[in-house]
Order: structure tokens, then C-alpha cells, then sequence
């Protein structure tokens, strides 16, 4: 059995055509506050300071790129950190 080379080259055209017609668009639904997909980098809060009663605490988040989706989006995602600081009175 034999084919000629347009029947092979449409048979590809087909074959390609079929799967890249059936490339699902991704959509990211998340409900953790702590992480972003795409758009612009979120804006950092600034500190704040919390008195626990004994002692104060300083809280300061950042936000950093921790790298790309399969498609291209930016993963942003928050760095909390906490700091023993003097109360003030």
C-alpha cells in the first residue's frame, strides 16, 4: 500500500487541525489570598505593628515573582514576615 505525498500532507493538516482545536483556555480560580496569577505586581501593605499583651509584633508582607504559569502568567506570591519590636507607649 502506497499514499502520495498530498494524501499524507492533508492526513497531517487533519490530525494537527483536530488536536489544536481542542486546546482548552486555562482559567485560574483561587481563593488564597497569599498568592496572585498574572497582571501587575500587588502593591505592598505597609508594616504594621501588633501588641500581644507582653510584647509587640511588626508584620510586613511582600510581594515577589515566583515565577510563570504554562501559558505565561506570572505567579506572584506573598512573604509575611514577623518581627519582635518595643511596644510604644
Amino acid at each position: 500500500m502506497r499514499f502520495s505525498f498530498p494524501v499524507m500532507l492533508s492526513g497531517l493538516a487533519l490530525l494537527l487541525t483536530g488536536c489544536a482545536s481542542n486546546t482548552i483556555a486555562p482559567s485560574y480560580q483561587i481563593s488564597n489570598p497569599n498568592i496572585q496569577i498574572g497582571g501587575e505586581r500587588p502593591v505592598d501593605v505597609a508594616p504594621t505593628v501588633e501588641n500581644t499583651g507582653s510584647f509587640c509584633l511588626q508584620i510586613s508582607d511582600k510581594w515577589h515573582n515566583d515565577g510563570k504559569t504554562p501559558d505565561g502568567q506570572v505567579l506572584w506570591a506573598k512573604n509575611t514576615v514577623r518581627q519582635v519590636v518595643p511596644c510604644v507607649k
